[in-house]
C-alpha cells in the first residue's frame, strides 16, 4: 500500500519548504508565480489532498459555499439551473471550494435554512439564485455580514451587494431583430405574468426592438404561468385576431414549444434547453458557465482569496463605486434553428 502523501512529501518533491506548500494552499498570493506553479504541479502529480478539517481549524474557514436547488417542475426550465450549478461546482473545485446544496420553498424558509447551515457547517458564503422584487434574503445576509453574491440583479432595490446576471432584454431584442430581418412585421411576445422581474426584463427587450423598428406592439403581448400548454394557449389567442402575428418571441422554451405547436408562427424561445436543441427550436443561450465562474471569482475576492479569474468590475453601467462590489451583466447569444 502506498505511503500517505503529506505536505512534507510535496515540499521534498517541489524542492521547497513545508511553509511554502502551506502558503500555496492557504495564501497563494504571497508565493511567486513560478514557485506556486511548481508546487501545484507536485500536488497534482502526487495526488495530495489537503486535510480540510485541519485547515478549517487553522484558518477558521470551511471553504464551503451554499446554493439552493429547486425541485424539477416541467422538466425543461429546471435544466437551466442544473447547468449553472454544474458550472459553479466545476469552477469552485479548482479554487479550493466545495458547494453545499440545500432546498427551500420560499424566502422565509431559505433564511431559516441559512441559520441551520451556518450553525452546522460554518459555511463561508452563499450564492443566491432566483432574485426577485422585495427579496428579503439579501438584507438578512448583509445585516449579519455574511459574504454572498447573487446570480440575478437586485430587482427594484439599490445595488448594495455584488451580483452576476444575464441581460435578458438584450437576448429578446436580438431575437426580435432576427425575426424582423426575416421579414416579419407583426411579432408577438409570450411571457410570464407582469411582476416577474426576469419576465418583465425579457419583455422590455422585445418592446424596445419593435419600437426601434417602428412596428406596433399593441395587442401582441400575452402572459401566463410557464408551461408548454400555456404557450400554445397564448399563441392561439394572438392568432385569433383580425391581423394576427406571424412570429413570436417567448420568455422561455416551454412557452415557445407550445407556440410552435400551432405551426402558424415562427418562434424563438429563451434558455436554449436540451429540449430546444433536440427539436430544432431557435432560442437564446445564456452563458451559464461564465456566470458561474464570475460568481466564484467574486466570492473569492469577498473572502480575501486569490481568484483564479478576477471578476469584472461594474460592467453593468458602472453603478458600483465600492471596490468590494462587483456587478457583472453578461450578454446571451441567439441560436437560430428550424423554428424561426
Amino acid at each position: 500500500m502506498p505511503s500517505k502523501v503529506t505536505i512534507a512529501t510535496v515540499a521534498r518533491h517541489a524542492n521547497v519548504s513545508r511553509q511554502t506548500v502551506s502558503n500555496v494552499l492557504n495564501s497563494p498570493d504571497v508565493v511567486r508565480d513560478e514557485t506556486r506553479a511548481r508546487v501545484m504541479a507536485a500536488i497534482e502529480e502526487l495526488g495530495y489532498r489537503a486535510n480540510l478539517a485541519a485547515r478549517q481549524m487553522r484558518t477558521g474557514r470551511s471553504r464551503l459555499i451554499g446554493v439552493r436547488i429547486d425541485p424539477a417542475r416541467n422538466g425543461i426550465e429546471s435544466s437551466v439551473l442544473d447547468r449553472f450549478l454544474h458550472g459553479l461546482t466545476e469552477t469552485a473545485a479548482p479554487a479550493g471550494y466545495r458547494v453545499v446544496l440545500y432546498t427551500a420553498a420560499d424566502d422565509d424558509n431559505e433564511i431559516a435554512t441559512y441559520d441551520d447551515l451556518l450553525a452546522a457547517y460554518t459555511l463561508d458564503a452563499f450564492v443566491l439564485t432566483h432574485t426577485h422584487y422585495d427579496d428579503t434574503r439579501t438584507a438578512w445576509l448583509r445585516q449579519r455580514q455574511i459574504p454572498f453574491t447573487t446570480f440575478g440583479r437586485p430587482w427594484g432595490a439599490p445595488d448594495l451587494h455584488s451580483w452576476v446576471d444575464v441581460d435578458g432584454a438584450a437576448g429578446t431584442a436580438a431575437a426580435t431583430r432576427h425575426l424582423i430581418a426575416a421579414g416579419h412585421r407583426r411579432i408577438a411576445f409570450l411571457g410570464w405574468p407582469p411582476g416577474s422581474a426576469v419576465g418583465d426584463d425579457r419583455r422590455s427587450g422585445w418592446q424596445a426592438a419593435m419600437q426601434a423598428a417602428g412596428l406596433p406592439t399593441d395587442g401582441l403581448a400575452r402572459h401566463a404561468p410557464d408551461g408548454v400548454g400555456e404557450g400554445e394557449r397564448l399563441a392561439r389567442e394572438v392568432l385569433d385576431q383580425p391581423d394576427p402575428p406571424t412570429a413570436a418571441v417567448c420568455a422561455s422554451d416551454p412557452l415557445a414549444l407550445g407556440a410552435w405547436r400551432t405551426r402558424a408562427l415562427a418562434v424563438v424561445g429563451f434558455d436554449d434547453t436540451a429540449v430546444a436543441q433536440a427539436v430544432g427550436l431557435s432560442s437564446i443561450r445564456q452563458p451559464l458557465a461564465e456566470a458561474a465562474a464570475e460568481c466564484v471569482g467574486t466570492l473569492a475576492l469577498l473572502l480575501g482569496d486569490n481568484p483564479t479569474t478576477a471578476p469584472r468590475q461594474a460592467t453593468a453601467g458602472g453603478r458600483s463605486t465600492d471596490p468590494d462590489m462587483h456587478h457583472v451583466l453578461l450578454t446571451p447569444r441567439l441560436v437560430v434553428r428550424d423554428s424561426g
